[in-house]
C-alpha cells in the first residue's frame, strides 16, 4: 500500500481548497462594477457632422474618439487584470532526488513543497489591487472631466469667433453704409471729398479685420475638432446661444460637491492606495512557511518511507524593512497631494465662480445700458450726418463706440461661459447628453 501514498499525497495536497489556487478569493468583496467608458451611439442622424455641430455631438465625438480617454480606459483594464493576479497563491514544488545510480543500492526520493503565505499577504496583495483599480477609474473620470470641459472650451471659442465674424460683418454693413451717405454729400458738394475718403479707410479698416475673423473661426473650429482626433473640422458651423447666459450657482453647494469632484477623488483614492501598500509591505515582514510530503524508495532494504517537511526562513538579515519605509514615505506623499488638491480646487472653483459672478453683471449692464445707450448714438450721429448737422467724424467715432460695446458685450458672455465651464470641469458635472 505504502506505494499509493504519494499518489494520495499530491492529489489530497492539491485539492486542498486553502492551498490550491483560486481564480477569485473566497469571501472576498465582489468586484466594482466596470464604468462606462464610452456614450452609447449616436443616431444616423447625428453622425453626420457635415452641417451644424451642438454640444452634445461635440461631446459624443469626444468621449468616443479622444485618444487621451481611450488610452485611460485601457490603463483602468489592465489595472483590472492585476486583482485576478493578486489572488493567485504560490504553485506547488515537485522534486526528485536520486541517490547512488547502482539499482541494487540506490534511494529514490520523490517529494511535494507547498509555500503558505502567512501574515495576510493574500489579502493585503488583493487589496492593494483593489485600491489602483480604484484609482485608474477615479484616473480616468478626471480625465473625462478634462476632456469635457476641453471640449466645452473649444466649442464655446468655435461659438464666440462665430458670433464675432457676424458681428464684423455688421459693422461692414454699417462702414459701407457710411461711406455710401458720405459719397453722396460729396457728389452734393455739402462736404470735402476727405470726408469720403475718411469713409472708405473705416470701411477697409472692418474688412481687415473680417479677414482676421474669418481666419480666427478656422482656427477654432480646428481647436473643436482636434478634441476628438480630428486634424480638420468637418462641421460648417457650431449650433448654440452664447447670449444664454449661465446659471449662477450656490457656491457652497459647489463646494460641497468639490468633495466628490473626479480630480479630488483621484488624490483621494491615491492614499487610500498607498496605505494599502503599506499594509502589503508590513505583511510580507511575516515569512513564509514551506510544507513538504513526500516517499523515498530504499532499494537496498526494499522499504518505501513517508517523508513530511516545514521549512521557516529566518528574518534575521531581511525583514522587508527598506520597501516598508519606502511605503510609509510615499503614503505621506499622497496625503500631503491630498492637501494640496483640495486648496488647489478650492483655488481653482472661488477664481471660477468669482469670474462668472462678475461676467454676468457685465453682461446686465452691457445689454440693458450701455449696448442701446451706444446704438442711440450711432442713429442719431448718422441721421444728423445727413442733415448735415453733425460731421463725418462723429459718425465714426459713435461707429467705433458702437463696435466696441458690442464686442465687449461678447467677450463678456464668452467669459461667462468659460468660466461657468471650468466650474463643470473642477466639480466634475456631467451634462446629460439627452438634454443636450
Amino acid at each position: 500500500m505504502h506505494k499509493y501514498f504519494l499518489p494520495f499525497g499530491l492529489a489530497l495536497l492539491v485539492c486542498q481548497p486553502s492551498l490550491a489556487q483560486e481564480v477569485a478569493p473566497a469571501g472576498a468583496a465582489p468586484q466594482q462594477p466596470v464604468i462606462n467608458y464610452k456614450l452609447p451611439p449616436l443616431g444616423s442622424d447625428e453622425l453626420a457632422l457635415a452641417g451644424q455641430l451642438t454640444l452634445r455631438q461635440a461631446l459624443q465625438q469626444a468621449f468616443q474618439n479622444n485618444p487621451d480617454l481611450a488610452v485611460a480606459a485601457l490603463e483602468v483594464k489592465a489595472v483590472e487584470a492585476t486583482i485576478l493576479q493578486a489572488g493567485v497563491r504560490p504553485n506547488p514544488e515537485v522534486s526528485a532526488l536520486l541517490e547512488d545510480t547502482r539499482k541494487a543500492t540506490r534511494t529514490t526520493t520523490l517529494q511535494l513543497n507547498q509555500t503558505l503565505e502567512l501574515g495576510g499577504k493574500r489579502d493585503a496583495r488583493i487589496k492593494a489591487a483593489e485600491k489602483s483599480r480604484d484609482a485608474a477609474q477615479a484616473d480616468y473620470l478626471s480625465k473625462r472631466a478634462d476632456i469635457q470641459g476641453a471640449v466645452v472650451g473649444a466649442y464655446f471659442a468655435a461659438l464666440e469667433a462665430q458670433e464675432n465674424l457676424l458681428l464684423l460683418k455688421s459693422s461692414l454693413q454699417l462702414a459701407q453704409r457710411a461711406s455710401e451717405v458720405a459719397a453722396k454729400r460729396v457728389a452734393a458738394g455739402k462736404v470735402a471729398p476727405i470726408e469720403a475718403t475718411k469713409a472708405r479707410v473705416a470701411e477697409a479698416g472692418v474688412q481687415v479685420e473680417l479677414q482676421q475673423a474669418n481666419s480666427a473661426l478656422s482656427i477654432a473650429r480646428r481647436a473643436l475638432a482636434a478634441t476628438w482626433g480630428d486634424s480638420a473640422a468637418a462641421f460648417s458651423s457650431v449650433d448654440g446661444h452664447i447670449n444664454d447666459l449661465p446659471a449662477l450657482p450656490d457656491l457652497a453647494v459647489l463646494q460641497e460637491r468639490l468633495q466628490n469632484s473626479p480630480a479630488f477623488l483621484k488624490t483621494r483614492l491615491e492614499v487610500e492606495r498607498r496605505q494599502a501598500l503599506v499594509q502589503l509591505e508590513r505583511s510580507r515582514r511575516v515569512p513564509d512557511v514551506t510544507v513538504s510530503i513526500g516517499g523515498k524508495r530504499v532499494e537496498e532494504s526494499r522499504l518505501n518511507q513517508m517523508i513530511f517537511g516545514l521549512s521557516i526562513p529566518i528574518p534575521v538579515f531581511d525583514r522587508n524593512q527598506g520597501n516598508l519605509q519606502e511605503a510609509l514615505q510615499r503614503a505621506d506623499k499622497a496625503r500631503d497631494e491630498l492637501r494640496s488638491a483640495q486648496l488647489r480646487l478650492d483655488g481653482e472653483l472661488r477664481d471660477a465662480y468669482e469670474r462668472l459672478r462678475v461676467g454676468r453683471q457685465q453682461v446686465a449692464a452691457l445689454q440693458g445700458e450701455i449696448l442701446p445707450a451706444a446704438q442711440n448714438a450711432y442713429e442719431v450721429a448718422t441721421k444728423g450726418f445727413e442733415l448735415g448737422k453733425f460731421s463725418f467724424f462723429e459718425v465714426l467715432d459713435a461707429q467705433r463706440v458702437l463696435f466696441q460695446a458690442k464686442s465687449q458685450a461678447l467677450r463678456a458672455l464668452a467669459e461667462t461661459h468659460r468660466a461657468a465651464t471650468e466650474i463643470e470641469r473642477v466639480v466634475g458635472a456631467f451634462p446629460s447628453t439627452d438634454s443636450l
